[in-house]
Parts: C-alpha cells; sequence; structure tokens
C-alpha cells in the first residue's frame, strides 16, 4: 500500500511541473529585442546663464511673488466702474494687515457672547479628551 501511495505522489508531482522540467532551462521573452532604447538626447540650452558670484539672488518673497504671477499672470485690469465703486466705499482708508486684527481673540468686532469668549479663552488642555465647560 505504501508503494502504490508513494508511486501516485510521484506521478502527481511529475503531472504537475509539467514540461518545464524535461525541457531543462525555460525561456522567456527578451523585453529588449522587442522596442529600441532611445538614444541619449542632449537638452537644449535654454540661453541661462550661470550665476554670477558676489551677486544676490532673489529673496523669498520676491521667488514667492514672481511663481505667483507665473501660475495665475497678474492682476486682471479693473473697470472704470469697479474702480470709482472702490474709490468710493474708501479702499485707501484700510488699515493694512487688517484681516490678521479681525481674526485675534483679543479683538471684539461683534458681540460674542460670554459663552463663546469662554471657550475661545480658555487654556489648553493636557488630555487627548476635549472638554468642554462653560459658567452659567
Amino acid at each position: 500500500m505504501r508503494k502504490a501511495i508513494s508511486a501516485v505522489l510521484i506521478v502527481a508531482a511529475v503531472a504537475t511541473s509539467g514540461c518545464a522540467t524535461m525541457r531543462g532551462r525555460s525561456r522567456t521573452p527578451d523585453e529588449f529585442a522587442v522596442a529600441r532604447n532611445a538614444p541619449l538626447v542632449i537638452p537644449p540650452d535654454f540661453s541661462l546663464a550661470p550665476p554670477v558670484a558676489g551677486t544676490s539672488g532673489l529673496s523669498p518673497s520676491d521667488a514667492q511673488q514672481q511663481a505667483i504671477d507665473t501660475l495665475f499672470g497678474s492682476p486682471a485690469p479693473r473697470s472704470a466702474a469697479e474702480t470709482s465703486m472702490l474709490e468710493a466705499a474708501g479702499r485707501d482708508g484700510a488699515q493694512s494687515g487688517i484681516r490678521s486684527t479681525v481674526w485675534d481673540p483679543d479683538t471684539r468686532m461683534v458681540d460674542k457672547g460670554a459663552t463663546t469668549l469662554t471657550i475661545l479663552q480658555a487654556p489648553p488642555a493636557d488630555s487627548n479628551i476635549a472638554t468642554a465647560q462653560a459658567g452659567q
């Protein structure tokens, strides 16, 4: 019985291995025979000048503005009606940095209410669980 089982296992192993074991080394397709490699090409010069020693480069703000202008273009020209409306609204009277001042928690632009002010002025907690307590 043991001889029959081992013979069946050997026959099954040879049958499942296929003809690859009989042939020896199998042949795989050569990817370089299918398509040729493209030749190396030197990129164009673009007339770029090398940096000159002793000169300063762009400052970060100049580089950022140059990138924004390149991506989005310069601002669109305003029509006469829009310009007159902005002048009538007093666009020259706006404070510089007003948006930073409005978002400051100490600025009271609108009556935020006692509960909102309590939440905004609460110190940060040391735990992973968020809690809020408002006094009545």
